[in-house]
């Protein structure tokens, strides 16, 4: 099995949906994420708040420093995100894409690096 990122994207100045539609959404989500604990590939997910409480930490000069907002201003953010444990990249593809249709948003599929094994 391989752990993947299913990292959902938000718009910037996107007006939220009806509260009716909102609600069908919570529950499409909340589906989709008890069959994908149903089919053990559960390994954490959250929503994220908007980028205007974001802060980024760099070192510079041998010092942290801290900025508010996000590292680079664009008008697509990370909304939200699944991590999962895919026996195989179509297992991984169909949970994206069954995703994106719950959450009614973009959602990127990234798998995660592997590590070496050690001798």
């Amino acid at each position: 099995m391989a752990h993947y990122l299913l990292a959902v994207h938000g718009v910037d100045g996107e007006q939220p949906p009806p509260s009716e539609v909102m609600d069908q959404m919570v529950a499409d989500v909340s589906a989709f994420n008890d069959r994908v604990q149903a089919a053990g590939g559960w390994v954490f997910a959250g929503g994220l708040q908007p980028p205007v409480a974001t802060e980024v930490f760099r070192q510079i000069d041998g010092r942290t420093e801290a900025s508010d907002g996000p590292l680079a201003a664009a008008p697509v953010f990370l909304s939200g995100l699944w991590i999962v444990d895919a026996p195989d990249l179509e297992t991984a593809r169909a949970w994206a894409a069954e995703g994106s249709i719950a959450c009614r948003r973009p959602v990127e599929l990234r798998p995660f690096q592997v590590e070496p094994t050690e001798s």
